[in-house]
Parts: structure tokens; sequence; C-alpha cells
């Protein structure tokens, strides 16, 4: 559990570190994301970033397996 944690952290400071790199990538923005705006009011849902992120997560957990 210990080891989960520092590792966690781990990622999460190098994420924190990198971020300004990050968020030029394309996630995010991808076709079938879905973004409304009216007026005051703006919802974003990235969907297919999700499935997109899930499959390549999915893919390196299971080589790690």
């Amino acid at each position: 559990m210990q080891n989960l944690l520092i590792g966690t952290g781990i990622v999460l400071v190098v994420t924190g570190l990198l971020y300004p790199y990050l968020k030029q990538l394309p996630f995010g923005r991808l076709p079938g994301d879905i973004a409304f705006k009216s007026g005051d009011t703006s919802f974003f849902f990235p969907i297919v970033t999700c499935i997109a992120i899930s499959i390549v997560l999915s893919i390196v957990l299971n080589l790690f397996r």
C-alpha cells in the first residue's frame, strides 16, 4: 500500500511539472467530444478523449501484467 501511495504521489508531481507541455496535446479537443455553449452557460464532456485514454491505459497496464 505504501508503494502505491508513493508511486501515485510521484506521478502527480511529474504530471504537475509537465502540465504546461501536456496541455498542448490534442486530448480534450478530439472530434466527438461534446461541447455546448449557450449564453453564459457552457458544458464540455470529453467522451472520445476518455475512451482514448482508457484504451491506452488498458494496453499499457496489460503489458505490465
